[in-house]
């Protein structure tokens, strides 16, 4: 059975700040792009809306229109049996007969009265919806501009960047393989809860990166002599010393910009 190789303090300290450094670089590439890809979704969502806002006002008008072609064959069936009943008086025997059909002329031309007061309606409904859906049209027209504006923005931004994020993201795999999985995990962990990202901080001035909050001296010492991992207890991070973490630096950087070449 193979042993598995015992990685120093040191060593992980090197292998955390070798990905916190990568991990930075991509985070700071991705800020680049600002809120650009959530302006993108956003529109596209608004698109979408839009989209079925303008398809339920076309609905609505077909129907209105079907509506009016319905009482208009209502008017013309009226029109027919009103003629055929006036026929139908001219040869009645008796009143009787007469009132009878006078009765069915008068449903009729309720019936037409009614379908005409129903196109007016409907008409009016037709122009109401036709202004909104004219204006539902324009701001469709517009976001589709202001997306595909943006698009071609974010498509920029990425073109520029995206053969070093693409080299980026393999070097921070690598790296992350080569940390212990306890300290992995508590890697992503600190980095997930921090607004910057940052998980592995140097000591600066006798305080963790980006605090004022000075460190004790003998941790300090602790720090510098890289026998353990040691986490700031205000901040949650893992501590580097400053020297450690301008070797490391520097040896990515130069590995980046020789694999971009």
């Amino acid at each position: 059975m193979a042993k598995t190789k015992k990685v120093s303090p040191e060593e992980t300290l090197r292998a955390l700040y070798n990905l916190q450094v990568i991990d930075s670089k991509i985070d700071k590439m991705r800020e680049v792009r600002g809120e650009l890809p959530l302006e993108v979704e956003g529109l596209e969502d608004e698109l979408t809306g839009l989209s079925g806002r303008v398809d339920k006002i076309q609905s609505d008008l077909e129907d209105f229109e079907k509506s009016i072609a319905d009482k208009k064959n209502t008017i013309a069936e009226a029109k027919d049996a009103i003629k055929k009943y006036a026929d139908q008086q001219n040869k009645v025997r008796n009143n009787r007969e007469f009132d009878s059909l006078n009765k069915e002329v008068e449903y009729q031309d309720l019936e037409m009265q009614l379908a005409e007061k129903r196109i007016k309606e409907y008409k009016f409904k037709i122009e109401s919806k036709q202004e909104l859906l004219d204006e539902a049209k324009e701001l469709f027209n517009q976001k589709k501009s202001a997306l595909e504006l943006k698009k071609e923005e974010l498509k920029e931004i990425i073109s520029e960047t995206e053969k070093e994020e693409g080299i980026l993201i393999q070097e921070s795999e690598k790296a992350g393989k080569s940390v212990e999985d306890r300290y992995l995990r508590a890697y992503k962990r600190i980095r997930g809860a921090s607004k910057n990202g940052l998980a592995v901080v140097p000591v600066e001035r006798g305080a963790s990166g980006g605090s004022f909050i000075k460190i004790p001296p003998q941790m300090q010492i602790d720090i510098a002599a890289r026998k353990k991992i040691i986490v700031d207890e205000h901040s949650g991070r893992i501590l580097v010393d400053a020297e450690l973490a301008i070797q490391q630096f520097d040896k990515i950087n130069k590995k980046i910009t020789r694999l971009l070449k």
